[in-house]
């Protein structure tokens, strides 16, 4: 049950002070909240025996008024120190998790799913951050809090009372060992649950012009209904179980009551122990009351939190597929890309991708790839990302590994246009500085016009300050793909990759964007994947790819010369061109 703890040991060590701090407090309060009540039984025994004074009742009402007050302020530095160190938990870790997300690789987002990471981000993580805060308040009420006052209910009242009224704790401790293995189990499963609906709810957010399209709002509604039915049958399942530990704790605590005040009034009549012990006794025995609470809140809480970090460390501790390597070779440009006979397979993939790929590209020049759909020209791509561990063959950058250089060294060469653009909840100008955050309006718009993009800017209502909604949602796909451009455009990288990033814009707007491309990045390797021949025409090495191989490979002339593959295409998009005028 406290293995959560244990897990959180570098937490609390590196927090040692505060929590040093914090418990030491706590438990300062729980001692001097002893002596109000025994102050209050010695003034009613006085008052029996009829030797109250004014001034003794002024003494007993000041002392127990100066006590309230030190227990105010001492109460309130134990709680910020405690609660502190809970927001304090929880932001180390988020920002945790959210840095190991940015190390992970695609396989990694292919395996898990946004809805089931995003609730492991809040949910789970708030359940770890209350362990850290009103875990450990509960930890030391119903250890060293409790131990104190039945040590006081013992030593300053009776201890055959204490013993006869303490009888039924051994039942709390039976039925929380009991119930903290089913909320452990139960509050796993709803979790679960719980990313799973976060994942419908993503999913039909993002697919909303679909689903509207294909009339399957009902369809999606009954789905999202019968999800939401799951995470409450799910969470109702924790509930019944949560619900018993009161009602078990509240009987115990009336057992204990009903002992006390029977066998308290007993020894009264005997003589061997006071009426202002007994009224004692029983404000320590309602002191109790919370610290038999705070043991089933400690089990509660432990093992949600235990359940919790549980998920939390089986995402963090998950390696990505491509690990930075330890001893990077320094490469200072990436004067030459050589692929030797590269053989790649997807982890998912039954086939190789790749088969026996082969080439080489200086500085400066511009490869192009084509062929038909699946035929593995955005998996060659991706090859230069290293974002998946390398297959057979080599791929070399400069002459050296590309596994022997460091991951940031390696991106940070790279403009990477992709296939699906991904455009961020921001303005235009925000979405295009994201490729250099320092860059001026003129950069901005220079970057602007080298993707032809300058004519749109005048379509939308506030320019460059146009928010441009949830990936993009009120650009079209060809506004889309233009500011992707352009924000690769700003960030003038050695190495432009554009993977079929001209798909949504017409032949001359393509055109103007590669005029641009040939002018701008002169001296720097550009890789462009497309099935628009027009786009690669310039290239100094066009691949045509089918099934991961190279089937032709050339200049644009001598491709046509073979009269292959590439001569045949290229003839019916010269015909589809002149029938559509473009």
């Amino acid at each position: 049950m406290f293995s959560v703890l244990r897990d959180l040991g570098w937490f609390f060590r590196r927090e040692k002070r505060r929590y040093s701090i914090g418990l030491i407090l706590l438990i300062v309060v729980g001692v001097l909240e002893l002596l109000p009540p025994r102050l209050l039984g010695n003034a009613i025994d006085e008052i029996v025996r009829g030797s109250i004074t004014t001034g003794s009742l002024l003494k007993y009402i000041g002392a127990i008024t100066v006590m309230m007050l030190i227990i105010y302020w001492i109460t309130y530095v134990w709680m910020h120190k405690l609660f502190g160190g809970s927001n304090l938990v929880e932001r180390l870790l988020r920002s945790r998790f959210m840095n190991h997300l940015m190390t992970m690789t695609p396989s990694f987002f292919e395996k898990n799913r946004t809805g089931d990471l995003m609730a492991r981000a809040t949910n789970d993580i708030r359940a770890v951050a209350t362990t850290v805060g009103f875990g450990m308040l509960t930890l030391v009420d119903s250890t060293v809090y409790l131990s104190v006052v039945l040590l006081a209910m013992g030593f300053l009242v009776s201890w055959k009372l204490t013993l006869a009224a303490v009888l039924p704790l051994p039942l709390i401790a039976i039925a929380m060992i009991f119930y903290g293995k089913a909320i452990h189990d139960r509050y796993s499963l709803a979790q679960d649950a719980f990313g799973d609906m976060n994942d419908q709810v993503l999913e039909s957010v993002s697919g909303i012009r679909v689903i509207r399209a294909y009339v399957q709002e009902r369809l999606d509604e009954k789905r999202f209904a019968d999800i939401t039915e799951d995470v409450y049958r799910k969470n109702m399942a924790v509930a019944r179980v949560d619900a018993f530990f009161e009602p078990t704790i509240r009987f115990c605590v009336g057992l204990s009551y009903i002992i006390a005040l029977t066998y308290g009034i007993y020894l009264v009549f005997r003589n061997q122990i006071t009426l202002g012990d007994l009224v004692s006794f029983n404000m320590y025995l309602g002191m109790i009351v919370w610290p038999m609470f705070a043991i089933g809140e400690l089990i509660n809480i432990m093992q949600r939190g235990g359940a919790s970090l549980e998920r939390i460390d089986e995402t963090t501790n998950t390696r990505p597929d491509v690990a930075d390597v330890a001893s990077p070779v320094a490469v200072a440009q990436p004067t030459r890309i050589d692929f030797k006979d590269v053989t790649f397979r997807y982890p998912t993939s039954t086939i190789d991708n790749l088969s026996g790929v082969s080439f080489s590209l200086s500085q400066g020049q511009t490869l192009g790839v084509v062929g038909r759909t699946g035929s593995g020209k955005s998996t060659l791509l991706k090859q230069l990302l290293h974002e998946y561990p390398t297959g057979k063959g080599d791929i070399r950058i400069a002459d050296v590994p590309i596994e022997s250089i460091a991951l940031d060294k390696l991106h940070s060469w790279m403009g990477y246009v992709p296939q699906e653009q991904i455009l961020f909840s921001k303005s235009v100008r925000e979405n295009i500085q994201f490729g250099y955050d320092k860059a001026s309006d003129e950069r901005i718009m220079q970057a602007i016009t080298a993707a032809a993009f300058q004519n749109d800017l005048g379509t939308l209502s506030d320019g460059l300050d146009t928010l441009v909604g949830e990936r993009g949602v009120s650009l079209s796909g060809g506004q889309k793909q233009r500011v992707s451009i352009s924000r690769a455009f700003i960030a003038n990288p050695e190495i432009l990759i554009l993977d079929d990033a001209l798909s949504a814009v017409d032949a001359r707007t393509e055109a103007r964007i590669i005029d641009n491309i040939r002018e701008e990045r002169a001296g720097k390797t550009t890789l462009i994947s497309t099935h628009r021949l027009s786009a690669v025409e310039h290239a100094d090495l066009i691949l045509v790819l089918d099934n991961g191989h190279i089937i032709e490979r050339g200049t644009h002339q001598e491709l046509l010369e073979m009269n292959g593959w590439y001569r045949e295409q290229f003839d019916r998009q010269q015909v589809e061109n002149n029938l559509s005028g473009e």
